[in-house]
């Protein structure tokens, strides 16, 4: 599985519970920066990030892909929408969380969130 890394670093324990939720080997981590320029349209800076990506079409459409959202929620929506257009699907995501009283704080890995998987249910409802 190929996991990009929209947002902060992962430690080692994060991508053993991430591998062994996923029931796969993550084989291929991308560490994407997604620092952007706030007097510039995000979409056309995420077409530009996504465009640097050495990803072909095909591996967009077949490789099982996973990903860890910036954290800044305007990005991670266009990011988002971007990613659907490219792979024909929702990708899945995944979702991190505090540790309880950690100084600093630190995160752990809490769940991969199937978000193609929540918009077929919410078809259901229409």
């Amino acid at each position: 599985m190929i996991l990009l890394n929209f947002g902060h670093p992962l430690t080692g324990e994060q991508l053993d519970a991430i591998q062994k939720v996923a029931l796969q080997d993550v084989y291929d981590v991308r560490h994407i920066k997604t620092h952007f320029d706030h007097e510039r349209p995000f979409p056309e800076q995420i077409v530009e990030m996504i465009n640097g990506l050495p990803i072909d079409t095909q591996t967009w459409q077949t490789k099982p892909i996973l990903i860890n959202p910036p954290t800044l929620n305007v990005i991670a929506l266009t990011l988002i929408a971007e990613l659907h257009g490219r792979m024909g699907y929702f990708p899945a995501v995944i979702r991190l969380k505090p540790v309880p009283g950690s100084l600093p704080p630190q995160f752990e890995f809490a769940e991969i969130i199937n978000l193609q998987a929540i918009r077929d249910q919410a078809r259901t409802t229409r």
